[in-house]
């Protein structure tokens, strides 16, 4: 028996309860895992609300990011074997199976090596940070000069994306509600700071790029701001908009778009991890800047297993800046 989460109503951090549960066996192409920490990622909030895109059949299962230990093996997987330390790439569909307990079952096309030097909490608070982050370099060949805007700055797809655009000489420009986390933003790594709610969008953003304006846009939040973000951009710039954290309509910024030639693009990290080619070329990425040190998981906050509601209330406060992550076992 071991301790799994269980989501049996939809609702807030509340309605997420710990039971004990026979796990069992790994099936044909799946292996169990002992899980060492979980990383916590807002589209498990809005899963377990019942907001999400496509909103779960309840009893589920939750979670698809964590690193552990594989336990055992199931039939017809290879390459992998008990006793290796590995992370989840968040590549299966949320409620197919669900990484918050003391065990999980996962499919072995979801493992993937942690690299070398990293903990138990930084493995699990990697893959979909930098794969989500990586549309900026893959898609929006972020560059030398060019100045990209990242909003919601300070969570860890954020941090991420600053991270990638430095690395790639780009001039980061932190987008934050208020000015509360500024000065975290600048230690991180941030070039510029601009608190939405607090300063004049537009005028900051002229002013950081002499009047140009961005060149790539990269948003979590959507609704009505996107045609605020699209003024502030260059000619033949790119808004990513990757989420829709305010849960409003995300209308079409036209007017902006067609005066300056922008491309307006969604995006979800499968895009790369579902292309053989493409997902290995940015895993190769990611691994070089972990190891250089251009590449770095910052961890906000750690909370015991038993405590995973709170981490989501936590997760939930906006009060962090990076990855949230949950500890299980000693």
């Amino acid at each position: 028996m071991a301790k799994v989460v269980m989501v049996r109503e939809l609702g807030g951090p509340e309605v997420l309860k710990i039971e004990e549960v026979e796990v069992g066996a790994p099936k044909e192409g799946e292996v169990r895992l002992r899980i060492q920490a979980i990383g916590l990622n807002r589209s498990e909030a809005m899963f377990r609300a019942g907001r999400y895109p496509v909103p779960p059949q309840v009893p589920t299962l939750i979670g698809y990011e964590a690193s552990g230990t594989i336990e055992e093996v199931g039939p017809g997987v290879t390459g992998w074997k008990a006793g290796d330390f590995v992370g989840t790439l968040p590549n299966f569909r949320l409620g197919s199976y669900g990484v918050w307990g003391e065990q999980a079952i996962v499919p072995a096309t979801s493992l993937i090596a942690v690299p070398p030097g990293l903990s138990a909490a930084e493995a699990a608070s990697i893959w979909m940070q930098y794969f989500t982050a990586m549309a900026i370099i893959e898609v929006g060949e972020a560059t030398i000069g060019d100045h990209v805007v990242v909003r919601a700055a300070s969570s860890s797809v954020g941090i991420a994306a600053i991270q990638l655009a430095n690395w790639a000489g780009a001039v980061s420009i932190a987008a934050t509600r208020t000015s509360a986390k500024r000065d975290a933003l600048i230690a991180l790594g941030a070039q510029h700071v601009v608190a939405t709610e607090e300063a004049d969008y537009g005028a900051e953003i002229g002013r950081i790029t002499g009047g140009k304006g961005a060149r790539i846009v990269f948003d979590p939040v959507g609704g009505p701001y996107v045609q605020t973000l699209a003024e502030g951009m260059c000619e033949r710039g790119i808004l990513f908009v990757y989420g829709g954290l305010s849960e409003q309509q995300t209308p079409y910024p036209h007017w902006a778009a067609a005066y300056r030639g922008l491309s307006v693009r969604g995006w979800i990290a499968s895009e790369i991890w579902n292309h053989p080619h493409r997902f290995e070329r940015a895993k190769g990425m990611i691994l070089q800047g972990l190891a250089g040190g251009q590449l770095k998981p910052v961890i906000a906050r750690t909370f015991p297993f038993e405590q995973i509601a709170d981490a989501n209330r936590y997760l939930e406060s906006n009060q962090q800046v990076g990855k949230v992550v949950v500890t299980v076992g000693a």
